[in-house]
């Protein structure tokens, strides 16, 4: 057994944990940089990055072949406008509006790729200025839209991915993106959807981000407990609208280069601007050790739903279907669908156990191809963690109240299938 092997099956074997622990901070600030490819493995990043939810850098080494890399840049490091418009000028994408707050966020418009590529050289001609402000291509599936396109490779660290392993076998959406965007563009104070990971990519350009490990973001509510917009703002400084402000950490920086990866942890809230030219691939994902975070978030959304109709509750017959149908229209997800999620997670773990996995099978589905790789251990593991979810998710009030006929198998039958199946792999 490799050194590697061995990291890996030491911590998947030793699973007493329960879910990521949210970090009070880095000693002095610091952030990791991974410098080599061929010394740093998957085992390394489980251990030291994603169980702990600890941030890191992966140098530009790590993305050096990526087919974006090599022709969406000039050889003087800009974004290769011409090539881009050749590839995807037709095509239709979100944009933001960066000078406009439209609740906490900033509003959205369809535009024609090559209108925004038109818009982005117009305003670099022009100083950064623009009668239409400050525009920032955003969220575009741009791989699912070209899913023939070279432009990367996710790198194996990253590669245990649930939440794009669901939505591509539901053929619904996914959760990998590509921002692109001039000097000064950025985003708002966030944590990314379902307190998911996410890794950045600057295909070229650099960023500045803004980091606060998970639970600080509660020292920087205002006195009616909402999140600020920009976390730079003056504002916050003034205790009458932001009390708990002084308690909070600085934030944690990093400056991020092109052809650098940027790895955020689970829940941990940022801001981030460009400093650059800047394009960027991006992916949101969860897995087996953050899933228990995801839970914890949608329980947290679920009560606050019903606290917010909570006068409504004895006249209305649905009340507990109408909270759920209210939290999918702001997360994206309900119980019965995040059961569904995970009961495709474990099926797909529980057919590498008992059948394998043939390279053919690896070929068609990348999701597949990632458990393939990353092993059986690997596979115990993320059940044994869906077991600890499924089981809370089964036992929790508000799921229980549901109308469960639907579900297929049912939740008891398939957490007896999950358990009969770590009990067999241990064997």
């Amino acid at each position: 057994m490799d050194r590697a092997t061995f990291a890996c099956s030491t911590a998947f074997f030793h699973d007493s944990s329960t879910s990521p622990q949210a970090a009070p901070g880095l000693p002095g600030g610091h952030v990791d940089f991974i410098e080599k490819v061929d010394s740093f493995t998957y085992s390394d990043f489980f251990r030291d990055y994603l169980i702990p939810n600890h941030p890191c850098i992966f140098s530009a080494k790590f993305t050096e072949d990526w087919g974006s890399r090599r022709t969406w840049v000039t050889r003087d490091g800009k974004p290769n406008f011409a090539h881009l418009l050749q590839e995807f000028g037709e095509a239709v994408v979100p944009v933001a509006k960066c000078d406009v707050k439209e609740y906490n966020s900033n509003p959205k418009e369809q535009l024609p790729f090559k209108e925004y590529v038109e818009y982005w050289q117009e305003y670099i001609g022009s100083g950064y200025r623009s009668s239409r402000g400050c525009l920032y291509l955003k969220d575009w599936h741009l791989s699912r839209a070209f899913p023939e396109q070279d432009v990367y490779t996710t790198p194996v660290y990253f590669s245990s991915d649930w939440l794009n392993e669901y939505w591509d076998a539901v053929a619904v959406d996914d959760y990998r993106f590509v921002y692109m965007g001039p000097k000064g563009s950025w985003t708002p104070f966030h944590a990314d959807v379902f307190r998911s990971y996410s890794w950045s990519a600057n295909v070229c350009g650099r960023k500045k981000w803004l980091l606060y490990p998970a639970g600080q973001e509660e020292f920087l509510k205002d006195t009616h407990g909402n999140l600020p917009f920009d976390v730079t703002a003056p504002s916050l400084q003034d205790s009458r609208l932001y009390p708990r402000y002084n308690q909070s950490q600085p934030p944690l920086e990093i400056l991020q280069e092109a052809g650098e990866i940027v790895f955020i942890p689970s829940g941990w809230h940022h801001q981030v601007y460009n400093l650059e030219d800047t394009i960027s691939i991006n992916h949101n994902w969860v897995n087996g050790c953050n899933v228990a975070i995801m839970w914890c978030f949608l329980q947290d959304e679920l009560a606050a739903v019903q606290r917010e109709i909570n006068q409504w509750k004895d006249p209305m017959d649905d009340w507990h279907l109408q909270c759920q149908l209210i939290m999918k229209s702001c997360t994206g997800i309900d119980y019965k669908e995040f059961y569904n999620f995970l009961k495709v997670i474990a099926e797909n773990r529980i057919s590498v156990l008992e059948k394998g996995l043939d390279e053919e099978a690896s070929a068609k589905n990348t999701s597949k191809a990632a458990i393939s790789t990353l092993g059986m251990l690997h596979a115990v593991f993320d059940l044994k963690r869906t077991v600890k979810v499924l089981t809370s998710l089964s036992a929790n009030e508000d799921f229980r109240k549901l109308d469960l006929s639907s579900l297929s198998p049912s939740p008891e039958a398939l957490l007896h299938h999950l358990k009969a199946a770590i009990d067999t792999a241990l064997l």
